[in-house]
Parts: structure tokens; sequence; C-alpha cells
């Protein structure tokens, strides 16, 4: 499909540069397709009821490594800055990382990091295309991750970074209270809105709660510079999907209820677990997962989100679940009603277009 075609001008001021507070007093679009789409305007803490006892929410349990590093290429005499942005780590002390200026940075090249009384090294071990490289860091496992925690900085989204400068309360704020494992360089958004109070909300109406991972990578950040979504690459990210939680989520589908997916990211790891008649198995790997209009949905009935950037991966894969011209229509009324946009921004609950084709 024409990436055009997911295109929309969005008014500067709808970009939300801190969250709701408290969190779960976001607003929430409900979206449900259909020949005339159905729009409600709700809030998060409406969300237990907007479902049904025995259903399911799945989390992202990932969690915010500083994974912004401003650091020093040394080649022989000569110095320059350089900035890192970590995205998929590969090995205990290896790291696959977007750098700017990429241009005049070359194999075998030192980077020094330092920061809060640390220092950390990297050799450049390969390079790609898009400003990609591998860095190989002078320590590993434990003692990296300390290291990385000390010299680097929350990676606040570009259109957040671009007005204002990370602060100590991004610290907490880019954090869901599901964050347990180490290893996303983004916060999986949908769940920042989530508090305790929600969670006794929902467990007292006898939904489930279940968790899988996946570690956002930087790659979520890049703009779609392909004309065609078919000529788009995606950068991989690792999840993994339990034994345990494949089978509670097999059990909630046996008995009709519905799988509902917190964010994109847990959808994206879920149907990357999910077999073509739909049966979610254990899965711990990579995967680059890229859904559009015309993918058929296995693993899940519905998704929260929040607002997504025009022309972005994520935008198109929302108008796979609810149809395209659904979604144009809902981000229409949320700009018109003054929802707040992207990361910090408010949320919406798609439930799926029994219409779309597949054959698309």
């Amino acid at each position: 499909m024409r990436v055009d075609q997911f295109d929309f001008e969005l008014p500067n001021e709808r970009i939300a540069l801190r969250p709701a507070r408290p969190r779960d007093a976001a607003r929430m679009l409900v979206v449900r397709p259909g020949e005339t789409p159905e729009l409600s305007d709700k809030g998060v803490r409406d969300l237990p009821a907007l479902l049904e006892p025995g259903d399911a929410l799945v989390f992202n349990d990932t969690k915010v490594i500083p994974a912004q590093l401003e650091g020093k290429r040394l080649r022989g005499d000569i110095e320059a800055g350089i900035s890192v942005t970590l995205h998929l780590r590969s090995a205990a002390d290896r790291w696959k990382a977007f750098v700017r200026p990429a241009k005049k940075l070359q194999v075998d090249d030192l980077v020094v990091f330092e920061g809060n009384g640390a220092r950390l090294t990297a050799t450049v071990k390969e390079k790609s295309d898009g400003g990609e490289v591998l860095l190989v860091f002078d320590c590993s496992g434990p003692e990296l991750d300390v290291a990385i925690a000390q010299v680097g900085h929350i990676p606040l989204p570009p259109y957040i970074a671009q007005k204002r400068g990370e602060d100590e309360q991004d610290r907490q704020d880019y954090q869901t209270i599901f964050a347990e494992k180490d290893g996303a360089v983004a916060a999986p958004t949908a769940g920042l809105h989530f508090t305790p109070e929600l969670l006794a909300a929902i467990k007292d109406r006898g939904i489930e709660m279940h968790r899988v991972t996946l570690h956002v990578g930087a790659g979520t950040f890049l703009p779609v510079k392909a004309d065609d979504t078919d000529d788009h690459k995606m950068h991989a990210e690792w999840g993994e999907v339990s034994e345990e939680t494949a089978a509670a989520l097999q059990a909630v589908k046996a008995r009709g209820n519905k799988v509902v997916s917190i964010g994109t990211t847990s959808l994206r790891i879920l149907e990357s677990a999910a077999q073509a008649t739909g049966t979610i198995v254990p899965f711990a790997d990579e995967t680059s997962i890229f859904i559009t209009p015309g993918y058929k949905f296995k693993a899940i009935d519905a998704l929260m989100t929040n607002f997504h950037l025009p022309r972005s991966t994520l935008f198109m894969l929302v108008s796979a679940l609810s149809g395209l011209e659904t979604m144009r229509a809902a981000y229409q009324h949320a700009i018109d009603t003054e929802y707040r946009f992207y990361s910090y921004g408010d949320a919406s609950l798609l439930f799926p277009d029994a219409s779309q084709d597949a054959s698309l």
C-alpha cells in the first residue's frame, strides 16, 4: 500500500509533553468499526466496564533502560562528539545502535562515554546503512548494565526531546508499573495509563491480567521513508510469551472471551507467537513483524493503545485492525475534540473491523 494513505495533519499543540496525573485520568476513545463506525468518548478508568468478566488483558513487562548515550569518537589524535541510541542487545557485551553523525564513523573506531563518575568504552565492529552500528563494549552482563545506567539518559521520543530536555521526572513517568525486565529503549506507552487503583477495579470485574515481554527498540521512532509499505524494513525486537501465559490465553479464547492487548508491543509479540490456526504458543525470539491492512489477526480481539504518528508503522497497525477509513475518522475526531497524542497522551480502545478483507 502507498505510505501516503496513512498521512494526516496533526496540530502541534495536540502533542502531550507530560502524562495525565494521575495516570488513569487520561481520556480514552472507544472505536467500534461498522458501516457507521461508533466513536465513544470515555476515560481510561472506564476500561473495566467496557469488558466482560473472563476477558484478559495482556501487558508488556519490559523496562526502559537509559539507552541514550552521548560520547566521543576516537581515532588516533582525532576526537569528535557522537550520539548513540542502543536498540537491540545481541550478546552480553554488544548492542546494535543508531548513531549520529554516522557518516564519518568507521569500523574499529573507539567510542568513549562518561558520566556520573563512570567511564564506558566500545569498539565499532560493524556498520550498516541508516546509521546503524554494532558496538562491542569493554565490559559485559550486569557490569555493562550498571555502566549504561550511570552514563546513559532516558531516550525520550524525538517529538518530546525536540521541545524539552529529559528530567528526573521522566525516569518515573516513562516507565510502566509493570516494568520488570530490562531491555527496552522506548516505553510500551499504553501501559503508562495503569495505576494500582485501576488494576484493583479490573480484578474486581473478574478480568484476567497476563504479561508478555517485548523489548521495544529505537526503530519504533524511525519514519517510514519508503513510498510503498512493501519496501519498508522493520528492525527486529526481542520478545517472549511464556508457556504459562500462552496456556492461559488459550483458555480465555476457548471459552469465548476476549484477549485484549494493552499496547501495540504486546500485540506484536502475541501475533508473532500465534500459529495460523490462532493457537498461541510459547515464544522466545526476535520478531520483525510488520502489520498493515490485509493482515489477519490471530491472537487478539481488541487493542488499547495511544494515538500514533502520521505515516508510522503503528498507525498502519491500528488501521489493519479497525480499518483505514475508520481510523482516519477516529483520529480526526480525536484532533477535533482535543485528545492528547503520542507517548504521554490519551488512549484509544480499538475493536476489529469484521469486514476487513485479508486479500487487500
